[in-house]
């Protein structure tokens, strides 16, 4: 099928290894040698001003359903102009206790143009789909909850 690799790079860089002293920021480096800079999230110690790994698998997680969502609506006869989520991940524990991104909320608003719009039994269609056939929402235990913009 296909692989997918990064590399995390991180380094003290002589700071104090002390739990609320020690850096976060780290990078990712992706195949092909694109690079994003990260950290742990601000509650945790945290840069604000980088992504951190929260955050990422929320974004990870949307942006499949919209690439999923669009080679459907694709298929489908639909044109879609634009589509934009403001995606919510909530950390809470699980049910062993332990803390973890346990649901995540998409809230898709998408533009269509054309002869062929959709009705809200192709667009239910369409999510439902894309969230069974979602790569990264099939790898994980976190619910996803699709809520379109009306």
């Amino acid at each position: 099928m296909s692989e997918h690799k990064a590399t995390i790079q991180w380094a003290r860089n002589g700071a104090d290894f002390g739990y609320k002293n020690y850096p976060r920021d780290h990078v990712w480096v992706f195949e092909h040698g694109m690079e994003v800079k990260a950290s742990a999230a601000p509650q945790y110690l945290g840069n604000p001003q980088l992504v951190d790994p929260e955050s990422a698998f929320v974004a990870a997680l949307s942006s499949c359903h919209m690439l999923t969502f669009l080679a459907l609506a694709s298929n489908k006869g639909f044109v879609v102009d634009s589509y934009e989520d403001s995606a919510i991940g909530h950390v809470e524990k699980n049910t062993n206790g332990k803390l973890a991104v346990t649901r995540v909320e998409l809230h898709p608003k998408i533009v269509y143009s054309g002869a062929k719009l959709p009705a809200q039994a192709d667009l239910d269609w369409l999510h439902d789909k894309a969230h069974r056939e979602c790569f990264i929402a099939n790898s994980v235990t976190t619910e996803v909850h699709v809520m379109p913009a009306g």
